[in-house]
């Protein structure tokens, strides 16, 4: 019976249902739409970190975000050598140059990663395909995801093998491309030799960004971790490669007003979705306060009306979330072909929402419930 009620009462006034619907919509594309964003944000500002090819990672101890890494001694990755358990540690360069662009002329700032063609560095299988042509000097390759800042360069490295232009003011051949992936920091990336890399920034070999530590076979990682901290002076950290990865989350998370204004753009939702709900279920119980006041009279009691509020409130939340979903997954597409940041929809993501959706018309339901109390049998009879 409970569940006929709300139907039907829910059912009967369709523009209140239809207004009911689109709030919910509404509410569930924002925080999927703020949840997106923010995970791209998270994803996109450490795919260098979580792509790099080591157990551990010499990183600066003032070491704050990609774009202010710091640099270490080049000794320090000597000494770290040191340790029986470590296989190799080798350098990667990491600075910010300005790219003209092949067609207007124009510098874009360009994130430019650098290291000996001979090591694996990063785990992009492009990348590893084109250490041959990175061996030849001042050769890089050209991240394709990249925006449109620096014209068409991925194009036309397909279409005649190479192109020059001038990073840093010094003449540079892109002759291959890959995947990687722009960040809020970075509209593109580039990748070259550790030797062409110093070229372009003018650098002598004294100092590196990182240090990629490789274990032997078998070896602890967190004692190697342990004892390579006690080895090294203060001025060096030793992180594994998801600690690095912690590092540059909790920077753009609680260092910079990013993380704060999409949870923020979260609330929102949350409230607007509220107050639409709240609306329409006080609205609902009002224009049904005779009837359930005739219930009452027969014998109903408060909870049995309780509950079929807040059935109406938890069937809006179900009819409205799938259309919301579809929406959101629409704009996912058009925000990822427009920022080529990595916004995906997630199974957990659709969970979460759709958990803060039902709380979300719950609560308002509760609140709404207050009015069943005017329901006085006294008043009808």
């Amino acid at each position: 019976m409970l569940h006929t009620l709300s139907w039907r009462q829910l059912v009967t006034e369709k523009r209140r249902l239809m207004a009911a619907l689109a709030g919910i919509i509404f509410a569930v594309l924002l925080q999927l739409m703020q949840l997106g964003f923010r995970d791209a944000l998270f994803i996109s500002a450490t795919l260098v970190h979580s792509q790099v090819h080591a157990d551990l990672v010499l990183a600066s101890s003032q070491y704050a975000y990609v774009l202010s890494t710091g640099r270490i001694p080049q000794r320090r990755l000597s000494q770290a050598r040191g340790l029986p358990e470590v296989e190799s540690v080798v350098p990667m360069y990491l600075a910010v140059a300005p790219f003209k662009n092949i067609e207007t002329h124009q510098d874009q700032d360009i994130c430019v990663i650098g290291f000996n063609p001979d090591d694996v560095v990063l785990d992009v299988p492009s990348v590893i395909e084109s250490s041959p042509q990175l061996r030849m000097p001042d050769v890089a390759i050209f991240d394709v995801l990249s925006r449109p800042y620096f014209g068409p360069v991925a194009e036309a490295v397909r279409e005649q093998q190479a192109v020059t232009t001038e990073v840093r003011s010094r003449r540079t051949k892109i002759t291959g491309v890959f995947n990687r992936g722009v960040t809020f920091a970075v509209n593109g990336h580039m990748v070259t030799s550790d030797v062409t890399f110093r070229r372009i920034f003018g650098r002598d070999e004294g100092v590196v960004e990182f240090g990629l530590v490789r274990l032997k076979p078998g070896a602890d990682v967190a004692s190697v971790q342990a004892a390579l901290t006690r080895l090294l002076p203060s001025d060096v950290k030793v992180v594994t490669r998801q600690q690095l990865v912690d590092l540059e989350q909790n920077y753009w998370d609680k260092n910079t007003p990013i993380g704060f204004i999409f949870l923020l753009g979260l609330l929102v939702g949350l409230v607007v979705g509220s107050v639409i709900v709240y609306q329409i279920l006080y609205t609902d119980v009002s224009d049904h306060l005779d009837e359930y006041a005739t219930l009452k009279a027969m014998g109903y009691s408060n909870r049995h009306f309780y509950v079929v509020v807040l059935e109406e409130a938890v069937i809006i939340s179900l009819l409205g979330f799938p259309l919301g979903l579809g929406l959101a997954e629409l704009m996912y597409r058009v925000s990822r072909d427009a920022t080529h940041l990595p916004i995906f929809m997630t199974l957990p993501r659709a969970a979460l929402v759709l958990a803060l959706t039902i709380g979300m018309s719950s609560l308002a339901g509760l609140i709404a419930m207050r009015r069943l109390k005017a329901a006085d049998p006294a008043e009808v009879f």
